[in-house]
């Protein structure tokens, strides 16, 4: 049995300003290592789940957060950025089984986490007229291979949008976004029930944990600058509209992936 994780940051215990996600930043050191502890959880859960073989991306900003020195002989890592469409799961193909996305966050335009962004902090972004988060993104991403995501930690914000979807995908909620605070819950508490969530994810079936590709794709990037959003506008097939936004239509997820990848 195939597993991809796929890893954040803004969704880990805590996390709260951006100075603590940021590599070498003074504040990073801590948030690093649980990050880097949460995913062994996730990888743990996984195998006594039956998981054979691992492949995680370090998902997160410069890509090159986790202290990968504990992990098992049965996982690869992906380290820094591909700078193919697929992104944040990248290397994901219809050889896995599932996937597992682990401190992810709300989307932009969000309330519910500080952090809340989707992909990038200048711009949001919406899919067929929603809001749309990166967790949303990937898994139509995992989608297109016939993968589907059985478990996925973060804020509350974010797994109450996932249980609307499909509320057959498993859920941890680390942390709840006030303003600019977060309520969060304990470190070892989410070590511990990631791992236990994990192995239990991995009973569930592939068919009641996929999400169906819409079909039809109504895309809006939406800039905090004009010049950039006129300026983007020139990609191919792309509209400028009012109000700093670029828009794109298309039938093929694949072709979001790749407009996401060159515009944000």
């Amino acid at each position: 049995m195939k597993v991809y994780i796929s890893a954040d940051i803004e969704g880990i215990t805590g996390t709260t300003a951006w100075s603590e996600t940021e590599l070498n930043a003074p504040d990073y050191q801590f948030f690093q290592k649980q990050m880097t502890k949460e995913v062994e959880a996730a990888i743990e859960g996984a195998i006594l789940g039956g998981a054979t073989e691992i492949l995680l991306k370090d998902a997160h900003d410069s890509a090159r957060n986790l202290d990968i020195s504990n992990l098992p002989v049965n996982c690869k890592v992906i380290r820094g950025w591909t700078h193919d469409p697929m992104c944040m799961v990248a290397g994901l193909d219809k050889s896995f089984d599932r996937a597992i996305f682990i401190g992810y966050h709300s989307k932009g335009g969000s309330a519910r986490n500080p952090l809340a962004h989707t992909l990038c902090v200048f711009a949001d972004v919406k899919i067929n007229g929603e809001y749309a988060s990166e967790f949303l993104i990937n898994t139509y991403a995992a989608a297109l291979h016939g993968v589907p995501v059985s478990f996925v930690s973060g804020d509350v914000g974010l797994t109450e949008e996932i249980q609307s979807i499909n509320d057959n995908i498993i859920t941890f909620a680390t942390k709840e976004g006030i303003g600019n605070a977060t309520i969060s819950v304990s470190p070892q508490l989410t070590i511990m029930e990631t791992k236990r969530l994990i192995e239990d994810s991995m009973k569930v079936s592939r068919e009641d944990l996929q999400v169906t590709l819409p079909e039809r794709f109504e895309v809006e990037i939406i800039y905090r600058d004009h010049t950039r959003a006129y300026r983007n506008s020139f990609y191919p097939k792309a509209t400028f509209k009012p109000h700093n936004t670029v828009e794109f239509v298309t039938d093929d997820f694949y072709e979001v992936l790749r407009i996401l990848q060159f515009l944000t």
